[in-house]
């Protein structure tokens, strides 16, 4: 049953192939002027959005447990296919492991190639492969509508729930609107830009970590164990797609999954994934009040939002060693910042992203995957948005629109 909840918001839910993009036209962004349209929706039309907390401090909205619906792999080459060959089973470490997070960044590791923009390619490529499974009831002749209002990345929810608390990056978000559906893709930003094309070696070794821990976690097989000496490869991944519903808006998502217990007795999917994640140490209350206050929100709104039930972080030290590991449930996580003065709020991450899609939703009129609508946003300041017609923004493929249009 839908419920609006006003305590702890986050203890439980209501029941509840990649190519490589031109380099943004950011002139095109600044001289877009908005479209003309008709009299009367241009006076129904917001213009702006307002991020400031305290207009988001209501009762917790009705979110609908996340079902799992499918999930796709990507190979070594960031090949697709439909179906769980990537996915790890989580083996629970000690306590104080003693990881090695450098070992192997020198000789054992592939990196992928983050200059490559996907956009929403693989998620659209499992909508295909699955849509007539997605199919509304109105679909109708060989038209396949998806019963859907929004279909995005979790990534770029998790940027639009950890907005109101954000003070330090911007984003840009595409969105388009196809057979009453709405798409939303992520654009890079120039200050994105900027840091990833001038990352120092410091910055992509410490990146390595994260994905070294998941290798010293996670075996390949439900029987295996960890092969920290095999190669790390970010090429790989495992992604869950899930449904659910956040007040009126029912979305379609995507997420990287890192492992999932390999208990037989475990929950479905997605409460039987497990999140990992490396932070520095420790040692003073100031490292752990910046700890609960800017990085845990952002592992809960990542966790949240799927359904994954758990984090297990790894702690390190300067050197790249993990010195412990603690298990977070999501569910606990209001209560370890309830004490922290002026921290984040669930209630307030989840107003702005339904407030957000409602705002989406009154801006986006014109069906068609050639008109783009560019919402933009900087730290303290209001959501905008600009109007681009047949752009290098647009990006929703012909072989996706064909491929709907379809019947086969």
């Amino acid at each position: 049953m839908d419920l609006k909840r006003r305590h702890s918001p986050n203890s439980s839910y209501c029941n509840k192939s990649g190519y490589k993009r031109h380099r943004t036209d950011y002139s095109e962004m600044a001289k877009a002027k908005h479209q003309r349209l008709p009299e009367s929706a241009s006076r129904r039309r917001p213009d702006v959005l307002s991020s400031r907390r305290e207009h988001y401090e209501r009762d917790f909205p009705v979110y609908k447990q996340p079902v799992e619906v499918g999930s796709f792999s990507l190979d070594a080459e960031r090949r697709f296919f439909n179906d769980g060959r990537q996915m790890r089973y989580y083996v629970e470490p000690d306590k104080n492991p003693n990881f090695n997070l450098r070992d192997g960044y020198r000789d054992r590791f592939v990196k992928r190639d983050d200059s490559v923009k996907e956009r929403l390619d693989h998620m659209l490529r499992w909508i295909l492969a699955n849509k007539a499974k997605l199919a509304s009831s109105n679909a109708t002749g060989t038209s396949c509508l998806l019963d859907h209002d929004f279909v995005t990345w979790r990534g770029h929810l998790t940027k639009l729930l950890t907005t109101p608390y954000e003070t330090r990056e911007g984003w840009l978000l595409a969105a388009t609107k196809f057979r009453g559906t709405v798409y939303i893709s992520e654009v890079e930003t120039e200050a994105a830009q900027r840091d990833r094309e001038n990352r120092e070696e410091r910055h992509e070794e410490m990146m390595y970590w994260g994905y070294k821990f998941e290798q010293y976690a996670c075996s390949d097989d439900v029987h295996g164990l960890p092969n920290p000496s095999g190669v790390v490869n970010t090429n790989e991944a495992f992604c869950t797609v899930v449904q659910t519903r956040l007040a009126d808006h029912k979305l379609l998502f995507s997420g990287e999954v890192d492992c999932r217990d390999k208990d037989p007795n475990a929950p479905a999917p997605p409460a039987c994934y497990v999140e990992l994640k490396t932070s520095a140490e420790i040692c003073t209350p100031k490292q752990r009040s910046n700890f609960l206050r800017f990085k845990l929100l952002k592992w809960w709104a990542q966790s949240f939002l799927p359904g994954v039930p758990r984090v297990v972080a790894g702690f390190r030290d300067h050197d790249g060693v993990v010195i412990s590991t603690e298990t977070f449930l999501i569910s606990k996580m209001s209560h370890l910042i309830k004490n922290e003065y002026n921290c984040w709020k669930p209630t307030v991450c989840m107003n702005f992203c339904s407030d957000f899609l409602s705002f989406v939703k009154s801006v986006v009129t014109e069906d068609n995957p050639n008109v783009v609508y560019l919402f933009s946003w900087e730290p303290r300041t209001d959501v905008r948005y600009s109007i681009h017609r047949d752009s290098s923004y647009s990006f929703l493929p012909p072989w996706y629109v064909e491929g709907m249009a379809s019947g086969s």
